[in-house]
């Protein structure tokens, strides 16, 4: 309900909604994405006491033992890094910094649901751009007057994923405009447009350590493009909260990008559950979306989308069931561990049986 006290942009906002966090501890949670493995254990080694004491101290603004990781990760310079509290934050920070014009943001109109959001937040004209008939996205669609473009690779909700030369080419026409490539799920699949940032200065790409690094309870988030875009994300950023991330946060995200064996042995995991989840599920007659993330689109069989995801509630397992057009005939499955896979392949099979 409206309050007098609000302002008249509070009383027109349309929040994002992130998926349920349940109480229930004997749920099998299928619906946000979460990595079934716990972080890099070398995470726990550098929480010392030292570390825990330290805590009585403000953290480093310039962030600057986790963005000498990020790039000694990436072979870049510092300069070119910026991190924040979750992928969200530094999501905002380009916004603001970025696609205030007087030309619209182009992206996706099935894609991630915080884009709309912000551009209202921040007062940002916007087109959505529809997926072609298979959920692709199209990017010679947005070879028009804009004032910024925005896609995630792999998109979400779809898990669809492109080819490197294919953004590319958008960059090669598209050089007067920022174009953000969101790659959160990228590392279950994809190339990353990192290698693309020192040819193309108005490229930014985005990632998270929510996923494939473990980290989704410590919020941390960055990005990489060229020293230029990086600098205007600063000023936007210590216009706001010099301190975005927290003693702790940094320590165990450093850590976390450092240890490369752990962080590629769980990707190899879950790209492997996710591979026989596909093929259990074809099995018993979805259709399944080709995904490059830890999650799969799924749209079941002789029931729709929103029966199963109630009926899978009733086994206790959530996944995540979107109502809007074109994507609510199908369910979003997270990859968790192999036995909770193959609980929820059981539980799937009971289900059709009993439909």
């Amino acid at each position: 309900m409206p309050s007098k006290y609000w302002s008249g942009l509070v009383d027109q906002l349309d929040p994002y909604v992130p998926g349920e966090q349940p109480k229930q501890l004997d749920l099998i949670k299928l619906n946000t994405n979460e990595n079934p493995y716990p972080p890099s254990p070398k995470v726990l080694e550098a929480l010392s006491k030292d570390a825990i004491d330290n805590l009585r101290l403000y953290p480093d603004p310039a962030n600057a033992q986790l963005k000498q990781a990020i790039a000694k990760h990436y072979d870049i310079s510092e300069q070119q890094v910026i991190v924040g509290n979750g992928s969200d934050e530094v999501l905002a920070f380009a916004f603001q910094a970025f696609f205030k014009q007087d030309k619209p943001l182009l992206f996706p109109d099935i894609t991630y649901g915080f884009y709309t959001v912000y551009c209202g937040l921040f007062d940002i004209d916007y087109v959505e751009l529809p997926l072609a008939d298979d959920f692709s996205i199209n990017l010679d669609d947005y070879l028009q007057p804009n004032g910024g473009i925005i896609f995630p690779n792999p998109n979400a909700p779809t898990g669809i994923g492109m080819e490197l030369s294919v953004i590319e080419e958008l960059l090669k026409s598209n050089t007067e405009t920022v174009v953000i490539v969101d790659e959160a799920y990228v590392d279950f699949g994809s190339e990353s447009a990192t290698a693309l940032i020192d040819r193309y200065p108005n490229v930014l790409v985005i990632q998270t350590l929510s996923k494939s690094r473990s980290l989704a309870g410590a919020r941390v988030g960055f990005a990489v493009g060229s020293a230029e875009l990086i600098e205007g994300m600063e000023r936007v950023k210590n216009s706001f909260n010099p301190y975005s991330l927290d003693r702790v946060a940094e320590l165990a995200a450093t850590v976390a990008i450092e240890d490369r064996e752990y962080f590629n042995d769980c990707c190899n995991k879950i790209i492997a559950t996710r591979e026989w989840t596909t093929a259990q599920l074809e099995v018993l007659g979805f259709e399944v979306i080709p995904s490059k993330t830890n999650f799969v689109m799924a749209k079941p069989p002789q029931m729709s989308a929103e029966a199963m995801f109630k009926a899978l509630r009733e086994e206790n397992i959530i996944v995540r069931y979107f109502s809007k057009a074109r994507i609510d005939e199908y369910l979003r499955v997270s990859i968790g561990s192999d036995e909770e896979m193959q609980q929820f392949i059981a539980a799937v099979k009971r289900i059709l049986s009993a439909s």
